[in-house]
């Protein structure tokens, strides 16, 4: 009798082990997909913080682009007002991008603003942005990609449903980022 009492305490607390270490796990996990989005986040608002500089220091040459500079303002708006909501951001962030990405097309046309000093910087730290965007995207996705895996997989999914442990959303790349911006060069070259 006493061998099966012990016995089943060792098995009970055999299984208590095995959940809290399951649990630990997932809580590693998901402060990893916290941390990747706050590494996210913080190079998104370095974008956001550097658009007014570009666009002031290109309205003076490219004053009849009205639109484009009204859609590039648009998109960051609604990147900022969409937060922590991956899937909004995402497609948000992507608009702003195909907008910068219009805008160094269409500055090409302009020779003195391609030779000055400051829409080079600026350019310059945009690109470093965007490279450093990219590379914290790519530390978020991997760690939502552990966390979800670990999730889904039995038997931390037992633990991952007991507790509540949601599924994340990946920072995808929207159609609009992988698309090659059209350019109407009509009235700027002549």
């Amino acid at each position: 009798m006493p061998s099966t009492s012990l016995t089943l305490a060792v098995v009970i607390g055999l299984v208590l082990l095995v959940a809290i270490l399951l649990y630990n796990r997932l809580v590693a996990y998901r402060q990893r997909v916290r941390n990747g989005w706050a590494q996210i986040d913080v190079q998104l608002k370095r974008r956001h913080d550097l658009i007014p500089n570009l666009v002031a220091s290109v309205k003076g040459y490219m004053a009849h682009e009205r639109g484009l500079f009204d859609r590039i303002a648009q998109a960051r708006s609604a990147a900022i007002a969409a937060g922590a909501d991956v899937p909004r951001r995402a497609a948000a962030e992507a608009e702003l991008t195909a907008g910068l990405r219009t805008l160094f097309a269409v500055a090409e046309a302009y020779p003195d603003l391609k030779a000055s000093t400051n829409m080079l910087a600026l350019q310059e730290e945009l690109s470093s942005t965007e490279n450093r965007i990219a590379f914290a995207r790519q530390f978020f996705n991997d760690a939502v990609l552990a966390y979800n895996t670990a999730r889904e997989t039995f038997p931390s999914s037992l633990i991952a449903t007991l507790f509540a442990f949601a599924p994340e959303t990946p920072f995808a790349a929207a159609e609009t980022e992988r698309a090659l911006p059209q350019v109407d060069f009509g009235d700027a070259v002549r």
